[in-house]
């Protein structure tokens, strides 16, 4: 059985997957960071959900990594999983050193 990892790098030699999945880094970080503080928190998607008043499939698109969330629902997220966002810019020539 091929593992993710074996499929990604195999996919990441063909120039234009690599450059599709680059150009979605921000929408994977954002994605890392919410389910972060959902399992900080200890959290289900749906109780995450229900402290949003909003449903798990929602929570599970914002966690999915697809598209970037509102300023107001990352808010409403954080707030749901007791956390509070941090937003920072940094230059351009340390993002790629930088954690995402």
């Amino acid at each position: 059985m091929t593992s993710l990892g074996d499929l990604k790098e195999k996919w990441m030699q063909d120039n234009d997957f690599k450059e599709k999945y680059d150009a979605m880094a921000p929408e994977f970080a954002i994605a890392r960071a919410l389910i972060g503080a959902r399992v900080t928190a200890g959290l289900t998607q749906i109780e995450v959900a229900e402290r949003m008043g909003t449903t798990q499939s929602v929570v599970a698109r914002l966690e999915g990594g697809t598209s970037i969330p509102s300023l107001k629902t990352l808010f409403r997220y954080a707030k749901a999983t007791g956390m509070k966002p941090e937003i920072t810019f940094i230059p351009l020539d340390q993002a790629a050193s930088a954690p995402t």
